[in-house]
């Protein structure tokens, strides 16, 4: 397999600091170098219905939580790892879209329930297809034996870091 940009970066630390054992950044440095790549790609899909990723992430997750496709916004923030500003700030933007409406809770005087709008369900409907498209092209040089190995370590390693907690 050739050698790519990554191999070029850990041969000159390893020269650099010839006592590391640079041995883990060999996949490390690959996934972040994914999530990047990846990242872009998603947003081109998602850009393209005017939607960026984290907004596609509220409007995906009001969509999984089946009708009546409500929720807090503290459960949506903690489900996209968000503080409470930055899932205030990506709801107004939503919300002045039509895409998601703000009801009472009924259980709380106080608080607030997220509410996926028609016009909200269509557009992620169809980002989120146009996506699965993009991300299948992506994959289609792995056969299923590769695919399944690949997303059982991956699963692997964001467990490991799930369990360290943050940090």
């Amino acid at each position: 397999m050739e050698r790519d940009f990554t191999d070029q970066v850990l041969q000159g630390i390893s020269s650099t600091y010839p006592d590391l054992d640079v041995g883990a950044y060999h996949v490390t440095a690959r996934v972040a170098r994914l999530g990047l790549y990846l990242g872009r790609r998603q947003e081109e899909v998602f850009g393209r219905f005017g939607l960026n990723r984290g907004e596609v992430g509220v409007l995906s997750a009001l969509r999984s939580a089946g009708p009546p496709h409500r929720l807090t916004p503290t459960r949506l923030g903690r489900g996209l790892m968000l503080s409470s500003a930055g899932i205030t700030s990506r709801l107004d933007r939503l919300e002045r879209r039509g895409l998601i409406v703000r009801l009472p809770d009924p259980d709380d005087r106080r608080g607030v329930l997220i509410e996926l709008t028609d016009r909200g369900a269509e557009l992620v409907d169809a980002a989120v297809r146009a996506n699965t498209e993009s991300e299948t092209q992506l994959l289609a040089g792995f056969n299923d034996r590769e695919i399944d190995t690949l997303q059982r370590l991956l699963r692997k390693l964001v467990s490991a870091l799930e369990q360290a907690g943050p940090g």
